[in-house]
């Protein structure tokens, strides 16, 4: 039945896809993040399902009218010579026809990601993207968390099989991650009990990561919720929330847990800690030796036998950071450092523009939880290899489109309707505005604090973007 469930859904949204591409873009993120296709028993486990979502999301992308060019702000264009470094490098690499599956399985993530900036415009299709992106990974968090609870942290917290947050390391950081962005449709959300029901999902994602058992995750935690905290505008009442949670579940976590953490403090004397420091030591020589690095993969016996100062055994980078240069060189590092502080800048001129704009509230919010979510990856990604997952790429897409519709005041001209009715979903209310006919206002590229438009110069639709809290 499950199997039958996900492919169904799977089905529908590829034909949907086909004349409305940018909802392909939201089951291809379903199926990348949270890969539910994973925890299923029968033949859905390997299908190809992405391959059904991505054919149709392209084809949907060739005929639509829709289309627009990807390349939206600087950290795109980072990212588009990443996306060509990277290619070079596994041509250039060790073991070109043994990476080849690894490149692949990057490059379409990093191709779906240009589809995601090219069809991607509107308010809704950017908080649709947002949604699926956070609750995809959120969800199986909190069903750690709860489980984390129950069992008293007494086991660990996994995540869905064969994907590149399987390993409880990795799941932790991308739930870290995660956490901001739920924070984020928290604040957009206006029912009383269904904000309270995503802050008690946050608890258990917070949960989940500590029960994951990772220190790297637990670094990244604290790092995030620092950051979080100092973005709040009520430090008081975040603080105490933080306190609350702290001696909620800590105390509950078992002597194994505690051991385990103790050994950030005693890492010399911690052999797997050891073997990530030799694995960095690799890197950095493999850099040095290599122009392009190793390719898509620099774990190879005979780097470690000349490189390794500490032990041969050959280990993953544990590093976002060493896993680039080693896999890269520096050039491929160089660019991926760039691209994610030119995200963290775009997300902060995000913040500046968008701060004195009623209508454009929602994206001041994003931009400042963004912000949290990059440091969080920044922190948590010194101590665990997570370079091309798709989360992180995803809120800087996000940041990227959000900061184009500030700039377009595109709330001027979209008009006011459900998100249902957007989607085709719902048939569209007759009463509902339209957008205001006559050319729209000329963009402001690059403006700061644009001015509002008077009372009586305001569309009829612009109320209704308003963000309202409760």
């Amino acid at each position: 039945m499950r199997d039958i469930l996900i492919v169904l859904i799977v089905v529908v949204a590829a034909v949907l896809a086909l004349k409305r591409p940018w909802i392909g873009v939201m089951s291809w993120t379903w199926l990348s993040i949270m890969n539910p296709h994973r925890f299923a028993w029968g033949f859905a486990y390997s299908a190809p399902l992405a391959a059904i979502t991505a054919g149709s999301t392209l084809l949907g992308l060739v005929f639509t009218k829709e289309r627009q060019s990807p390349f939206k702000g600087a950290p795109v264009v980072w990212f588009a010579a990443l996306f060509v470094w990277i290619t070079i490098s596994w041509l250039m690499g060790i073991d070109r026809s043994g990476d080849y599956a690894m490149w692949d399985r990057v490059m379409k993530i990093y191709l779906m990601t240009f589809v995601a900036l090219s069809l991607l415009h509107t308010k809704h299709q950017i908080m649709a993207f947002a949604w699926v992106t956070a609750l995809s990974i959120g969800l199986l968090a909190a069903k750690g968390g709860f489980f984390t609870v129950v069992t008293g942290g007494s086991y660990l917290v996994w995540g869905p099989p064969e994907s590149f947050i399987a390993d409880n390391n990795h799941f932790a950081l991308g739930t870290v991650v995660a956490i901001p962005m739920l924070y984020f449709l928290q604040l957009q959300i206006q029912k009383k009990w269904m904000r309270r029901c995503m802050m008690l999902a946050i608890a258990l994602c917070a949960a989940s990561a500590i029960g994951s058992h990772s220190r790297g995750g637990l670094l990244a935690l604290v790092g995030m919720s620092a950051v979080f905290w100092w973005r709040s505008q009520r430090k008081l009442a975040v603080g105490a929330v933080m306190l609350l949670a702290v001696l909620a579940f800590l105390p509950m976590m078992p002597q194994e847990w505690w051991d385990r953490m103790n050994t950030i403090q005693t890492y010399s004397s911690d052999d797997s800690a050891m073997g990530r420091i030799n694995a960095w030591n690799v890197a950095w020589s493999t850099a040095t030796h290599y122009f392009f690095g190793g390719g898509m993969s620099y774990q190879h016996q005979f780097l470690f036998d000349q490189f390794g100062p500490y032990e041969t055994e050959v280990r993953a980078a544990h590093s976002i950071y060493f896993q680039m240069l080693g896999n890269h060189g520096f050039v491929g590092l160089a660019l991926y450092l760039f691209m994610w502080l030119s995200a963290f800048r775009c997300a902060g001129r995000l913040r500046k523009n968008a701060k004195d704009i009623p209508e454009a509230r929602w994206a001041y919010e994003l931009g400042t939880m963004s912000q949290v979510a990059f440091v969080g990856f920044a922190i948590g990604g010194a101590f665990l290899s997570l370079t091309y997952f798709d989360l992180p790429y995803n809120i800087m897409a996000m940041v990227v489109l959000a900061k184009k519709w500030v700039e377009q005041r595109a709330w001027e001209r979209e008009p006011a309707i459900s998100f249902w009715e957007y989607a085709g979903f719902k048939k569209a209310s007759r009463a509902a505005p339209v957008p205001a006919a006559g050319p729209a206002r000329a963009p402001v590229p690059g403006a700061t604090r644009p001015s509002l438009p008077n009372a009586a110069a305001r569309p009829p639709n612009a109320a209704s973007f308003r963000h309202t809290r409760t």
